[in-house]
């Protein structure tokens, strides 16, 4: 197994302006497109929290497109956690 086939956890947390302007829905079609399962969340500060677990350079290809410029709403700045995978999920959820 290669370093990108290696599943892994992505934890991202995006500041902006990013609740109320379909990020999450956004970031779950990515999510989805790129193979990965976890969920997209809003947080009480404003923020939304990403967790994605799949392989390596899937999780990467995600935290790219997070800091795109391209999507819905305005990113200020994402602030990423690698992790080992915790397993368990399917699907990728909007909270």
């Amino acid at each position: 197994m290669t370093d990108a086939e290696r599943a892994v956890r992505l934890t991202a947390w995006v500041r902006g302006h990013v609740q109320g302007v379909g990020f999450r829905w956004w970031t779950r079609a990515r999510a989805l497109e790129l193979g990965l399962v976890g969920s997209a969340s809003n947080l009480g500060d404003g923020r939304v929290e990403v967790n994605a677990e799949g392989p390596e350079d899937a999780c990467r290809a995600l935290l790219a497109a997070l800091r795109s410029g391209g999507t819905p709403g305005r990113v200020e700045s994402v602030v990423e956690r690698w992790s080992e995978p915790r397993g368990g999920l399917t699907g990728f959820a909007e909270r």
